[in-house]
């Protein structure tokens, strides 16, 4: 069974850090594209960032260039978004989510929409409160 574990969120001061991890499982995913959403309360789902399966290629939101990042650990099949500089506006529910690649589609261009991944996390909430 595939899964994708997402921990590290908590309460965060605006102006602080903080990096989460996205463990994955059930799977290889050495040539899975990996995505990072949000949820904001009361609000759709938002592209935060994406990176192909070597962490060649990465694309963020407009929002948050130059605040987050995103990187990989393939050898541990895991993900890590970090999020620094966070804003009171930007508590969430952050998801973390695969998709589906082989070899031969491993550099396909990487993908900013919901209905684009075929695996999701649980979700992890990020709180952002002095």
């Amino acid at each position: 069974q595939v899964q994708l574990v997402e921990s590290g969120g908590g309460l965060v001061q605006p102006g602080g850090s903080l990096r989460l991890s996205c463990a994955a499982s059930g799977r290889t995913f050495s040539y899975d594209a990996m995505g990072w959403f949000s949820q904001p309360p009361g609000k759709e789902s938002e592209f935060v960032a994406a990176i192909s399966w070597n962490g060649g290629n990465r694309i963020y939101a407009d929002s948050v260039k130059g605040r987050f990042t995103i990187s990989r650990d393939n050898a541990k099949n895991t993900m890590y978004p970090e999020m620094n500089s966070l804003k009171p506006e930007e508590p969430a529910v952050y998801y973390c989510a695969a998709e589906r690649r082989t070899y031969y589609t491993r550099n396909v261009l990487l993908k900013d929409r919901r209905d684009q991944y075929d695996y999701w996390g649980q979700g992890t909430q990020v709180t952002v409160s002095s």
